[in-house]
């Protein structure tokens, strides 16, 4: 006579099947960049709350998670209500001197909370800060057409490995600043890159509204699950991976020839996606390594 296998016995094995990764990660800092795009995609928050709930689980199996964020379209609504007008090129926003001050009114004051506070349900684990604070991003203009867009010139790691030491979860605005003070909006891929580079991080994982990345953009069948930096400069060069995603490859790219051992783009709208990437044998979305 066979039984089938009754909820608390599949409980049970997937605790089991996760032991090996917990020991593996535990001690290592994991950098998650939590996409506006993901943020704006929630169903009454839902993703949010449950991304607040892997990231909490992390940090209690002993990693040390670092949030980054984004928020690329909260910015474009509130620029849209106040009867701006939105330019990107080459996937990087447009910033004149009004737009910067919408976008640290836009992260540091609606997403940066919404984040920390979500976490916060959880316990006093999150500290919300942006790459202004401490010099932790310092940044120069990349380009006159963007305006107060900024390239990373340096990080400074003092502050996140100070409050990963006290067990505390930091959770960054990608705000910049030069040497003078002035602010500078930074694509939150970019600095996610960089900032897990300076940290050491053993991951990089990019949360947004895809599922990973295609061969094919038209297929859902062509996800790729696991590539090699290199193999993407091929694809960036033939066109399959274009606009807003080059930033997030490019970023990708950096981190794992610098030392990251895995970078990872996954669809931060399904439920607990985090810990099925870190925890499962099977992963979810695309996985980007070393050669």
């Amino acid at each position: 006579m066979t039984f089938a296998p009754d909820a608390s016995a599949l409980r049970a094995e997937t605790l089991v099947e996760a032991l090996p990764y917990i020991r593996r990660f535990a001690g290592k800092t994991i950098v998650v960049k939590y996409g506006g795009n993901a943020l704006a995609g929630t169903s009454n928050h839902d993703a949010l709350a449950l991304f607040a709930e892997d990231i909490v689980m992390m940090r209690l199996v002993g990693m040390r998670p670092v949030v980054v964020h984004g928020g690329g379209p909260q910015i474009s609504e509130l620029m849209s209500r106040l009867g701006k007008t939105t330019e990107f090129v080459d996937g990087l926003r447009v910033t004149d001197a009004e737009t910067v001050g919408i976008a640290r009114m836009v992260l540091k004051g609606q997403v940066n909370p919404q984040l920390v506070a979500a976490i916060n349900v959880h316990g006093n684990y999150a500290v919300g800060m942006s790459g202004v604070d401490a010099g932790l991003i310092r940044a120069r203009a990349r380009d006159e057409r963007l305006g107060f867009v900024g390239d990373v010139t340096e990080i400074n790691p003092a502050v996140v490995e100070r409050l990963l030491d006290d067990e505390f979860i930091p959770v960054i605005a990608t705000i910049g600043s030069d040497e003078t003070g002035q602010a500078f909006n930074i694509n939150a891929d970019t600095a996610a890159g960089a900032i897990a580079e300076a940290l050491g991080a053993e991951k990089l994982i990019y949360l947004t509204d895809i599922e990973g990345l295609r061969s094919d953009v038209a297929d859902a069948a062509s996800l790729i699950r696991q590539t090699t930096a290199d193999a993407l400069d091929d694809l960036i060069a033939d066109g399959t991976i274009a606009g807003g995603m080059i930033p997030k490859v490019a970023s990708c790219q950096q981190a794992v020839r610098s030392g990251v051992q895995g970078a990872h783009i996954l669809d931060g709208r399904i439920a607990h996606v985090l810990l099925l990437e870190l925890f499962t044998d099977a992963g979810i979305g695309t996985m980007v390594v070393p050669t």
